[in-house]
Formats: C-alpha cells, sequence, structure tokens
C-alpha cells in the first residue's frame, strides 16, 4: 500500500528524542495531539492543560497551534495540539505541517502521539488511525488512543468493546471524556508510561498491506469498517436520528437562514443584556479612579496625562471587555454544539452564488474574531483566484477590534434598550457579511473569473457545548483584548495626549474675539461656561486641534467634527483606537468636569456644535457606524494581505476600495437621515 514517506527511521540504540522547535531538550518529553476535526481534541487539550497554554505559528510557517505545558507521571512534560486531518495525504498547509510532524520531519519532533478518536464516530475516525499506525511503527515513536465522548456514546447505547479495539489497534486505548473530565487520570497515567518506555509500539495491523494497486483508499476504509463493527457493531442505528429530525430545519435553504439570523440576534441581545451590569461597574470604576486621582494629584500636565490620558483612554476601551467576553463566550458555545457546522452549510448555497468556494465560509467565519489569522486560513482555498477574491473581502467581516466602536455608537443610539441594540448590532454584522458578498460578486465577474468549488464539510452531531472549553477561550480572548489595551491603546493614548495638550494655550494667545467673549462670561459670574470654553480654545490651537480643523472638510459631509475626524483618521492603524482618542478628546475638552463622574457616553451624548446642535445626532452616530462596518482600519491586515498576496498592489487595492465604500456608504447615510430630521 502507498502511503505518505516517513522519516528515515532511527537506529534501535539511539534514544527517544526529546527536542522540540527550541531547541532545549530541558523541557521535558513533547506529546502531539493528533485527530480529526470536530473529535474533541482541543477541548481534551483545554482539560489537561487548563490556563497554561498559549497560541503561537510553528517556526518558518503560518500554521497556528497550542502549546501547553502538563505534569505527566509527576515530570512536567510539554502537549502540542496539532491541527485538526483526516488523512496523511496532506493537501492544505495546516495538514501539511500536522503530517510533517506525526512522520518526525516537521518543526517539532514528539516522543509520542496520541490520537484523539470520536466515539460517537468511530468508523470515520480509524481511517486516520490506520495511518499514524503505520508512522508511529516507521518512526519507532509510541503511541496511544484516547476514546473521546465516551459519556455521548453511551448515551446512545453505543458500546465500545476497549479490549477488541486495542487488540486490532495493537496500541492502549483510553475511554475519555473531555467535557466532563471522566478518565483522564487514567490517560495521564497511560501517557506517562508511552514517554517513559520505548515500548508499546503498535503491532502490525491487517489494514497494511503492498503492492496492491489502486487500493490506498477502499482498504483502509475496509479495515476501518471491519474494527468499527466488531469493536462497536453498527453505531448507525442509535446515532444521528435527533440530529437528522434538527437538520431537516436548520439546513434548510430558507427556514435555516431565518434560523441563522435569529441565532445571530439572540446572540447579540445576550450580550447587551447580560454586559449592562458590568459594564456599569467598570464605567463606575473608572470614573471613581478619574475622580479621587483629579482630587488628590495637584493640578498641571501630570494630572491632566494621568486623568485624561491614562485612565481616560485605557478605561475607555476597558469598559467594552464584558460585551468582547461575552461575544466570544457565544461563539464557542454555539461552535462545540455543532451549529457553526450547520452554519457554513446553509451559508455555502449563499456563498455559491456570489462566486465564492464553500472553502471560503471557514476563513469567513474566524474573520469574525481576526481578519489575520482568516487570510492566512485561506491558503485552503487551491484556486488562486478564489482565494485572492476572499482574501479582498474578508476585512468586511466584523472582526473583535470592531466591536468596542459598535458598543460605543450604539449606546450612543439606544442605551436603554436591549432589543433595539441587538437589531442595529446585527443590523452591522449583517452589512458587513452583505457587503463582503456582493463585492466578491464583483471582483469575481470583473478582476478574477472563474468557476468556484462547492463545499465538502462534516456536520457533526449535536452535543451539548463544553463550558470550561468556552471559559478557557474567552479567557484567552480577554487576555488578548488586555493586552492589547495596555500596550498599543497605552501608547497611542500617550502620543495622542501629548498632541492635544502641546502646545500651550494661554489667555494672551486668543483672539480678541475669543478674550472678549471669556471675559463678558466671568463678568456675569459664569466662570464655569468661561473654563470650558477656554480650554476648548486651548484643544483647538494644540497639534492635535490644528490636525484635526485640517481634515474637517473632508469628513464634515459625513457629519464628523474636527474631534471625531482626528479620532477616524488615528484609528487607521488599528480600528479601537477611537474609543480611546474619543475619550481622551472630549475629556481634555471638559476640563470643567474635574471630578471625572462623567461617563465617555455621557460626555458624548452632551457635546455641542457651536450652534448648539449636538454633535453625535442620530444621523451622525449611524453614519460613524456603517464607516466602522466597512472602513479598512488594520495595518498588521494590510501587511498579512501583502505577505500572502505577495504583491503591495493588491494591498492598495484593498485599502483603496473599501476606503471608499466606506466613505460613500456613510455618506448616503448621513445625507439620508439628515433629510429625515435625523441630523
Amino acid at each position: 500500500m502507498s502511503t505518505a514517506a516517513p522519516a528515515p527511521t532511527p537506529t534501535k540504540d539511539a534514544p527517544l528524542p526529546v527536542a522540540n522547535d527550541s531547541g532545549s531538550a530541558a523541557r521535558g518529553p513533547v506529546i502531539a495531539l493528533v485527530g480529526n476535526p470536530n473529535s474533541g481534541k482541543t477541548s481534551l487539550f483545554n482539560r489537561l492543560t487548563g490556563l497554561r497554554a498559549q497560541t503561537a505559528n510553528f517556526a518558518g510557517t503560518t500554521v497556528e497551534h497550542r502549546r501547553g505545558r502538563v505534569r505527566i507521571a509527576g515530570h512536567s512534560a510539554e502537549l502540542i495540539d496539532l491541527p485538526g486531518l483526516y488523512s496523511l495525504d496532506a493537501t492544505t498547509p495546516d495538514e501539511r505541517v500536522a503530517r510533517q510532524v506525526v512522520v518526525g520531519e516537521g518543526p517539532v519532533k514528539p516522543d509520542a502521539l496520541v490520537l484523539v478518536i470520536d466515539a460517537t464516530n468511530l468508523e470515520r475516525n480509524l481511517f486516520l488511525a490506520s495511518q499514524l499506525i503505520e508512522a508511529s511503527r516507521s518512526t519507532e515513536r509510541p503511541m496511544l488512543v484516547a476514546l473521546n465522548m465516551m459519556d455521548l456514546a453511551t448515551k446512545h447505547g453505543v458500546h465500545i468493546d476497549r479490549k477488541k479495539l486495542e487488540h486490532d489497534l495493537g496500541c492502549p486505548v483510553l475511554p475519555v471524556s473531555a467535557r466532563s473530565g471522566e478518565g483522564f487520570s487514567e490517560l495521564n497515567s497511560a501517557i506517562g508510561k508511552l514517554v517513559g518506555s520505548p515500548v508499546g509500539l503498535p503491532v502490525q495491523t491487517q489494514c497494511a498491506c503492498s503492492g496492491c494497486a489502486g487500493c490506498a483508499f477502499s482498504r483502509r476504509y475496509d479495515w476501518a469498517e471491519s474494527v468499527a463493527r466488531r469493536a462497536a457493531g453498527d453505531p448507525s442505528v442509535t446515532l444521528g436520528r435527533t440530529t437528522e429530525k434538527i437538520d431537516r430545519f436548520l439546513t434548510h435553504r430558507v427556514v435555516g437562514l431565518i434560523g441563522f439570523a435569529a441565532v445571530m440576534f439572540a446572540t447579540f441581545w445576550t450580550i447587551y443584556s447580560l454586559a449592562s451590569y458590568p459594564m456599569d461597574w467598570i464605567e463606575g470604576l473608572t470614573a471613581s479612579a478619574g475622580d479621587l486621582l483629579g482630587r488628590w494629584l495637584p493640578a498641571g500636565d501630570f494630572r491632566s496625562l494621568i486623568v485624561d490620558g491614562i485612565i481616560g483612554g485605557v478605561g475607555g476601551m476597558l469598559v467594552f471587555l464584558p460585551q468582547i467576553c461575552i461575544l466570544f463566550f457565544m461563539l464557542s458555545l454555539l461552535e462545540d454544539s455543532g451549529y457553526l457546522a450547520r452554519a457554513a452549510f446553509v451559508m455555502d448555497r449563499l456563498m455559491q452564488r456570489v462566486g465564492l468556494p464553500g472553502k471560503a465560509f471557514v476563513p469567513m467565519l474566524s474573520a469574525h474574531a481576526c481578519a489575520i489569522p482568516a487570510i492566512m486560513s485561506t491558503r485552503v482555498i487551491e484556486d488562486r483566484r478564489d482565494r485572492l477574491a476572499t482574501i479582498l473581502v474578508l476585512p468586511l467581516m466584523t472582526c473583535s477590534a470592531r466591536v468596542p466602536v459598535y458598543a460605543l455608537v450604539i449606546a450612543l443610539l439606544f442605551s436603554n434598550s436591549p432589543v433595539m441594540a441587538a437589531t442595529v448590532f446585527t443590523a452591522a454584522y449583517a452589512l458587513g457579511i452583505v457587503a463582503a458578498l456582493a463585492m466578491a460578486w464583483l471582483f469575481k465577474r470583473t478582476l478574477l473569473p472563474g468557476e468556484t468549488r462547492p463545499l465538502v464539510i462534516e456536520l457533526p452531531n449535536y452535543r451539548l457545548p463544553s463550558l470550561r472549553n468556552a471559559l478557557l477561550q474567552t479567557y484567552d480572548r480577554a487576555t488578548v483584548f488586555i493586552k492589547n489595551a495596555g500596550t498599543t491603546i497605552l501608547l497611542i493614548t500617550f502620543v495622542l495626549w501629548a498632541a492635544s495638550t502641546y502646545p500651550k494655550t494661554s489667555f494672551e494667545d486668543l483672539t480678541a474675539e475669543q478674550q472678549t467673549t471669556i471675559i463678558q462670561l466671568e463678568e456675569v459670574g459664569d466662570t464655569e461656561t468661561a473654563e470650558h470654553l477656554m480650554a476648548e480654545y486651548s484643544l483647538e490651537g494644540s497639534i492635535t486641534g490644528h490636525i484635526g480643523q485640517t481634515i474637517e472638510p473632508v469628513f464634515a459631509p459625513l457629519g464628523f467634527d474636527w474631534k471625531m475626524s482626528i479620532g477616524v483618521v488615528s484609528s487607521f492603524a488599528a480600528r479601537e483606537v477611537i474609543v480611546s482618542t474619543l475619550s481622551v478628546l472630549y475629556g481634555l475638552g471638559d476640563e470643567v468636569d474635574h471630578d471625572q463622574t462623567a461617563t465617555l457616553t455621557d460626555r458624548l451624548r452632551h457635546s455641542t456644535h457651536t450652534d448648539g446642535t449636538k454633535v453625535f445626532s442620530t444621523a451622525a452616530c449611524l453614519s460613524l457606524l456603517v464607516f466602522y462596518v466597512l472602513a479598512m482600519q488594520c495595518l498588521p491586515t494590510q501587511v498579512v494581505t501583502k505577505r500572502e498576496t505577495g504583491s503591495w498592489r493588491w494591498t492598495a487595492f484593498q485599502f483603496g476600495y473599501m476606503t471608499v465604500l466606506a466613505y460613500g456608504a456613510a455618506l448616503v447615510t448621513y445625507q439620508t437621515a439628515a433629510a429625515f430630521g435625523l441630523g
């Protein structure tokens, strides 16, 4: 039987390698988790490592993986979660890296393999097992099988004879449940025995053959079927009935789309209903901290830096952390339950009509977290034109960096109506999706014509999602957000505060008209308004003020004043920067409020133009929201686009068309809303 060429077999006298991509042997043995997608491999990894895991790319690749430290038989070891694959006959970059690691040719050389098998889909998983058995023997690398989801298999009446399965596979088989933690102590002990001695290699199985032309896949499938039937009978009799009944509705071409919209609406309604309480706590804590320090620190630039710059800027970002956490928690539950695979199936019909390949759905889905890994994952798309079209539209998906902006704008419009807030939030997500599909349709009929390939995707059985796994993923995302707020946002906030504070403006620097206005206010005893005007004049005379007033005419047709214009321009480096920018600018412009008890939304809601009209009117808020849905405001994404396309030309085109699209749509939105009296 022809298989992928294994790595050269080490001599029997050579010790088992304990090396990894860092080249350090002191880190202990390296154990690789291998398995099909949807086998619960990552859930098992999270259960074993807990919070001691980190995400990184394999050296020399853009393929992402997770690794973490575990205690195995009283000793420290390193666990690596390899990308999921169905076969060692790899076609995608992720599969190729996973295969190279398994056969000992990759950037990481594991000491042992742990194959994670879905007990509810035994036959399908055993095809990969047949290849891993051969790879394990050829590299003299021990292996065991973690039979995951045993609780679900038992619930559905599937009984697996572990002894028979161990005999056929020739390696230890441990029944576990990553969701409940059942069997993990036995799994830990078995892994310890596996890496402690080079014994226990899988025995030769009946699936191996040589010189048999034309049977590379059929013999493996026959072997997998026979092994599954000997160990578990015919699981198809008891499995999948409930799944089939539910799928009649959720995968229907019409009802499925309605269901998808309903699920997304319910998700966003939950976000706004639950997040309002912790957001109020964080806002209150930030306001109290600013008020306390404002009273304790002496007046001057240092107090302004701490209160208006750091607390106002970074605190204005952290207030949206609850919404981001709830969003990723909900998405993790949906993915773990098996629903998102159905959403991909339903959306594939629509994507085919606009010219995108079925494989583009997974990158588009992941782009709702971040466009950078989504663009990297387009390498699974074989056709270059399809891949390029997908890359060009991926940044239109609503990523997590847009969430604080959406939340801020929607809070200004519907702070007391979770239903309306969820509706607008859903509409913002929908606008990004519709815009991406529309632009893909346009590109595939003009710049990048060609046939597209249909989606081939596995629809796993529905299952109860793991709360532990969801919480761990939420923790990872929250950590990334906080680190960003504590580094990049903090740096930008400091620069913005300095540019908004200097050069200083004294009373003598004001125009005669401005001086007269302030004197008249002081004469009538309205010192509060006089101080407020002086703060505004000082801000306008700063570096930021001059820049903002210069670019304001460009954005005025969209309903943006000069402060909003500065926020838009500064956020072309990173979208979420506008929140801290507005917090700093409107905080500095409101120096009369020394106690800092007003929240950012309060300050924005009450800010006015010189003629007394609201700056953040309904029309201006809708315009700002539409602009941020469609604009390309992420420099790291642009860098990745250049790397993946190999040309700055496509990068510039992506930035250009998205900017024009955002400006044009925001212009139409503002002018239309203003015409209806919402301006």
